[in-house]
């Protein structure tokens, strides 16, 4: 504690000893701040001691000007003890400057030599860049000019094998250096202007001419086999005789051995074009003639293979004895019935990319096809051999417009096949089955990205749809101007004709589903209402107004059972006949109830919407009392008998089980009705004893709705 106390100092105690009044100007000594500054200072030690001791600052100062004093003198004694060394230091600091200021004289020397030898070695350098560009400029003329002297000279090999080479692998190498050389000396036009090619043209035309040379031989051809001096020509020529031979594989024979040639032909592109057009006529010829006669043999053997299906008189609105059926007992029935039936017909488009038929098997295996088969199987072959052709015309001669050049010939003979064909071909179905087989192989050749026979398809197409619409317009003229008479029938289960439609339409309508065709939409319609007409007319033929509903019900009720099997495409027209089948079983309950329940329904009629309680005109017990007793005691058997009558009349027995539980359902309504006008009746409650209990028919209804 006391040595804190003594480190304290009391500031105005410390300036009150200082004699600041001495000093005249003291007025203008500022005090400001000193706190501050003795603050900062108080961690220097000497400050701190001073402070700390209470040491007065002129006795300090004094102190400090004494120890200068001393210590300068003691400098200026220990300068006179070391004189005599710093004499000595003097005269060594003089040797060195002189020493110093003779090797800045030899460095100054080495200095320029050194600046002679960086101009030299500059000068060495410029003229090494100067030589280096010389030598790459010489390399780049050496191989520019070597280059050149490879591309125009005709090396004595080249020369033997072009001359008296065989063609073979070597040979079409041969050919591809000799085309480079020519293609060098025709499109440079520095080396055009060469002297080297003065010298050198004449031999490589020369060559040229060797190649393509002995040309004019072209009728001797068929005499020589083995010339081998015949060159190029001559030799791609017999290459192309080989296809002619029988039992050929064309495709094989292009790939294996005609591809190997491909430059041979490229060589007479470029530089024998009056030889390659004989060449390309020649290839042309020849696969013309060789694909036509095979078209024409496969087509001769499918022919051995149709099976006609339809004929002019085989109409839905003919009449049975008046076609072919009949006549035509040989037939296999399901062929018979294919006339307006798709049936497996369908399956053909299921196998549409399957290979081509082999005529011989199925010949030898006794199989017939109806038409469309034969049709699909022919054009998959013309497919097949349209798209191998096609890649190979391409590959190998370097253009797409020769393959319709050897096609024209084929082409022609599937047309005049055809051409034979449709004009006597009646089967509507068949038809429509060919045009929806042309558009899948539209989209087969879509696929393949193989354009050739894009025009052919269409034209086939265009061709076929005015004879379906031809055959579906005589189709339609018979039905509108059928003979009643001759189509009539004493039956009322589904007649013929309108069978034939529904498996006609049903047809059509299934082969539309995937391709929604309105115009065949359209004509569907059509065909549709002129049935419509032709039934009513068949429905009036018959006698009993009752039995004209039957058969009205039973044909609708057939029709709506086929066109279910098209699926979901037959939607308007199913619903059309739904429509007046669901109208004339109304009709049909009407009159079945008329006729066993006459009287009480016209009782209900007259009497159920009337005012009992009014006046005149109200019913009596008397008049109800014997409808309720005729009910009651032969109500059971009407029913039985209405059962008979149902099972007998409809061909279809779900559809009579329907038509039975609605007029039993109807009966039910009116006995329920006479029922409310009897209580109505005054006295009424007399015939209570003979009214049947409601429970009592609905017994009887459930009875037989177990049998439904």
């Amino acid at each position: 504690m006391q040595d804190n106390e003594k480190q304290t100092f009391d500031l105005g105690l410390f300036v009150g000893d200082l004699a600041l009044d001495e000093d005249g100007s003291s007025d203008d000594i500022s005090l400001e701040g000193l706190q501050e500054e003795l603050e900062e200072c108080k961690n220097v030690e000497e400050v701190a001691n001073i402070l700390s001791k209470g040491t007065k600052l002129r006795e300090y100062t004094k102190g400090v000007e004494n120890n200068v004093r001393q210590v300068e003198l003691d400098s200026i004694q220990d300068y006179i003890t070391e004189s005599d060394n710093l004499v000595l230091l003097h005269d060594q600091i003089r040797d060195c400057d002189i020493i110093l200021s003779q090797m800045e004289t030899i460095l100054s020397g080495f200095q320029s030599e050194i600046g002679s030898i960086s101009s030299e070695i500059k000068s060495l350098q410029e003229k090494s860049m100067d030589m280096g560009l010389k030598l790459k400029n010489r390399k780049g003329a050496e191989s520019k000019l070597a280059k050149f002297v490879e591309d125009i000279i005709v090396p004595p090999r080249m020369v033997d094998i072009v001359i008296d080479g065989e063609v073979n692998d070597e040979y079409l190498r041969t050919l591809e250096l000799l085309s480079r050389k020519l293609k060098f000396i025709e499109v440079d036009s520095m080396v055009k202007g060469s002297k080297a090619l003065k010298d050198i043209q004449p031999e490589l035309e020369r060559l040229r001419q060797k190649v393509v040379a002995k040309v004019v031989i072209v009728c001797l051809l068929s005499l020589i086999e083995n010339y081998n001096d015949l060159k190029v020509f001559e030799f791609i020529t017999q290459k192309f005789n080989a296809l002619r031979k029988p039992k050929t594989n064309i495709q094989i024979l292009q790939q294996s051995v005609l591809l190997k040639y491909k430059y041979v032909i490229l060589f007479l592109k470029e530089h024998g074009k009056e030889i390659y057009t004989e060449v390309r006529a020649a290839y042309v010829d020849t696969m013309n003639k060789v694909l036509s006669v095979h078209f024409r043999a496969y087509i001769q053997a499918l022919e051995k293979l149709q099976l006609d299906i339809a004929t002019a008189t085989d109409l839905i609105g003919v009449e049975t004895r008046s076609t072919g059926f009949l006549l035509r007992g040989r037939e296999p029935l399901k062929y018979r019935s294919a006339v307006f039936a798709l049936g497996e017909r369908i399956n053909i488009l299921k196998e549409i990319d399957q290979p081509a038929l082999i005529p011989h098997i199925a010949e030898a295996n006794s199989v017939k096809y109806p038409y469309e088969v034969l049709f699909r199987s022919l054009h998959k072959l013309l497919m097949d051999t349209a798209t191998s052709e096609y890649l190979f015309c391409d590959n190998f001669f370097g253009e797409e417009s020769i393959f319709h050049e050897i096609f024209a010939g084929p082409f022609q003979v599937i047309d005049e096949h055809f051409n034979t064909i449709l004009p006597n071909y009646y089967d509507a179905i068949g038809l429509m089955l060919m045009i929806r087989i042309i558009h899948q192989h539209q989209l087969i050749m879509f696929r393949r990205r193989i354009p050739c026979l894009d025009s052919y398809l269409d034209k086939v197409n265009i061709s076929l749809w005015p004879r379906f619409k031809m055959v579906f317009d005589m189709h339609l003229n018979s039905l509108r101007n059928a003979n009643i008479k001759a189509l009539w029938e004493d039956d009322v289960h589904p007649h013929y004709v309108m069978r034939r439609y529904a498996e006609f339409t049903a047809s059509l309508v299934h082969l539309n589903v995937e391709y929604g065709d309105g115009q065949l939409d359209l004509n569907l319609e059509r065909l549709r209402m002129a049935v419509d007409d032709l039934l009513v007319k068949l429905a009036k033929a018959v006698v009993k107004p009752k039995l004209q509903t039957v058969f009205l019900i039973n044909n609708y009720d057939m029709t709506i059972a086929i066109l279910k099997e098209a699926g979901t495409g037959g939607g308007k027209l199913q619903e059309h006949f739904e429509e007046l089948l669901k109208s004339n079983i109304g009709v049909y309950v009407e009159e079945l109830l008329l006729e066993h329940f006459g009287d009480l329904i016209r009782f209900v009629k007259t009497n159920a919407s009337e005012d009992t309680s009014t006046g005149a005109g109200k019913p009596s017990v008397a008049d109800a009392d014997p409808l309720v007793k005729d009910f009651a005691n032969r109500w059971k058997a009407a029913i039985e008998l209405m059962h008979k009558d149902v099972i007998t009349s409809f061909s279809n027995f779900l559809c009579g089980m329907e038509i039975l539980k609605a007029a039993l359902t109807q009966l039910l309504l009116y006995y329920t009705r006479l029922s409310e006008s009897v209580k109505k009746i005054p006295g009424g409650s007399a015939l209570n004893k003979d009214l049947v209990s409601i429970s009592s028919i609905l017994y009887e209804i459930k009875k037989y709705s177990r049998t439904f």
